[in-house]
């Protein structure tokens, strides 16, 4: 079989391909100087090589491990659960992509960002600069060589000509500035034009033409309508990217055995729309094309984990299973109920809400030796926790900034009714903020902050309460609001958030500025 570059793209019959690495410096020497302090140095015997694979918009209550009544078959994730740890009350940051992207690879609450709200689109400028630390630049600083595959959603710089994208030409402040050595994906969801690969920094291809599919014409697998390269096939990106990563790990499982380890972040395009399973999974889970899309990636995510075994690095890898949010009603929650499938496993709401259904995700987490097999958790974490994690596993000193919002989960590899962290920030797609500490949550809106009913303004107009405050422990399905009833509880939340808030970090440590006023307070309902 003919080698390629691992991010240059194959024909589409071609799988498993070899490629030959090209970039193995370290960046971080190279820009910024906010993380200058995470200083280079050889990797201590044992470092694990870290792989962190994000699902796109898959729901806690589609996968076995985290729902006993899933009707969706997940044997790979089921397997991997059983080796590792499964966290039972796992949440993003945000109930939608960009931020909690943005949140994961920072360590950082999204909302301190510039990003106040949404997402950002295919075409959108780099979100994160190049002096914030990331996940790249905390791993690279421990010896380990670093790799993005797949759906980076967290922009970055198109060379433009006039209003026209020049695709001929390189882009820049791409994920090589936020600490990847190598990179190969999309820029934004792979619904967003352009649908172009770029191969650490150049397009692979000029497009010469539009395609799109209309939501009337495939209500699963439709897309928008923009530029497309001619290597780029729409129902075969979820395998593509995984035949990269297999590939990828290949490449670099020898260096890996000799004290080189890597750090591969998989954020994948599904099941996220476009929902396009292709045989045999098509039509293979008897519910609908987004049920048979997440059997496709449990799949998948089984072939990655045979590949790390094969590859004789299967003892000193640790894996991180994920999803950025709850699940979205492009899966038809309607066709799902049907067949008695619940996206949100009982809890209230979805994507983009604030509500548990919209943040709460699976999170599987296994290291054989590390990790006893077949452990669960119920101790409450937040994606930016895996920042402050992989810091301590790879014995970092913890910095002023960089990771400021995520505590170290790896006390609950050895004791999983630890309690790392006492209190968790969510925030929904329209900037609606919640706080929680213990099983009291206080949801910063009147109605969902997102998509499901009560949307806000609807919430205006009945003249529901500002605030909703919610005993998980008793009501896990937020369905009695008690905010009138326990003032004291409202109080300490609110309280507990500004302080969280103004310190710029909800870890100890000194105070630090967020990048824009952060308002969280909604004013008075008026209907």
């Amino acid at each position: 079989m003919t080698s390629t570059s691992v991010f240059s793209p194959p024909p589409a019959s071609q799988t498993r391909l070899g490629w030959t690495l090209f970039r193995d410096v370290l960046l971080s020497l190279a820009i910024g100087v906010g993380f200058i302090n995470l200083a280079s140095a050889a990797p201590a015997p044992g470092h694990p090589n870290v792989i962190v694979v994000l699902a796109d918009d898959l729901g806690l209550g589609d996968i076995s491990p985290t729902n006993p009544e899933c009707k969706i078959q997940t044997p790979n994730l089921q397997r991997l659960a059983d080796e590792g740890l499964t966290f039972l009350d796992a949440h993003t940051p945000s109930s939608v992509c960009t931020p909690t992207r943005y949140g994961l690879l920072t360590g950082r609450y999204n909302w301190r960002s510039r990003l106040a709200r949404g997402v950002l689109s295919g075409t959108s400028k780099h979100l994160i600069p190049a002096d914030r630390p990331t996940l790249g630049h905390l791993i690279q600083s421990a010896g380990y060589h670093t790799a993005m595959i797949g759906k980076w959603h967290l922009g970055w710089d198109w060379h433009m000509d006039g209003k026209e994208i020049d695709f001929s030409k390189p882009v820049k402040n791409g994920p090589n500035i936020n600490g990847f050595d190598q990179y190969y994906g999309h820029c934004g969801s792979l619904d967003m034009a352009p649908y172009v690969w770029v191969d650490t920094g150049m397009p692979t291809s000029v497009p010469k033409r539009n395609e799109g599919v209309t939501k009337k014409e495939d209500p699963y697998g439709w897309y928008r309508n923009g530029p497309i390269g001619d290597d780029f096939k729409i129902d075969e990106v979820l395998p593509h990217l995984f035949d990269k990563s297999i590939t990828y790990v290949n490449e670099r499982a020898e260096l890996a055995k000799n004290g080189k380890p890597f750090f591969l972040y998989l954020p994948l395009p599904a099941p996220h729309t476009p929902i396009v399973p292709v045989p045999p999974f098509k039509g293979a889970s008897g519910i609908n094309p987004y049920a048979d899309f997440v059997h496709q990636v449990d799949h998948h995510v089984g072939e990655l984990m045979d590949a790390i075994s094969e590859a004789g690095i299967d003892e000193n890898t640790i894996v991180f299973f994920t999803s950025d949010n709850g699940c979205s009603p492009e899966a038809n929650f309607d066709v799902l109920a049907q067949h008695d499938h619940d996206p949100s496993a009982g809890y209230r709401g979805h994507k983009a809400d604030i509500f548990e259904g919209g943040h709460r995700v699976p999170l599987l987490a296994r290291w054989p030796g590390k990790i006893a097999a077949g452990t669960q958790t119920n101790a409450v974490a937040c994606l930016t926790d895996i920042y402050s994690t992989l810091q301590s596993i790879a014995e970092l000193p913890r910095q002023a900034n960089g990771g400021e919002d995520g505590f170290d989960l790896s006390v609950l590899f050895q004791d999983p009714n630890a309690t790392p962290r006492d209190s968790l920030i969510s925030h929904s797609i329209a900037g609606r903020f919640a706080i929680r500490r213990g099983p009291w949550k206080l949801c910063l809106s009147p109605g969902s902050g997102g998509w499901s009913a009560p949307k806000d303004p609807a919430a205006i107009k009945q003249g529901l309460p500002n605030m909703q405050l919610y005993h998980l422990g008793d009501d896990p399905a937020e369905q009695t609001n008690l905010v009138d009833q326990q003032p004291e509880q409202v109080e300490m939340l609110l309280a507990l958030l500004d302080e969280q808030v103004a310190n710029g970090r909800c870890t100890p440590g000194p105070p630090l500025k967020n990048d824009r006023e952060v308002i969280v307070r909604v004013k008075p309902a008026t209907k």
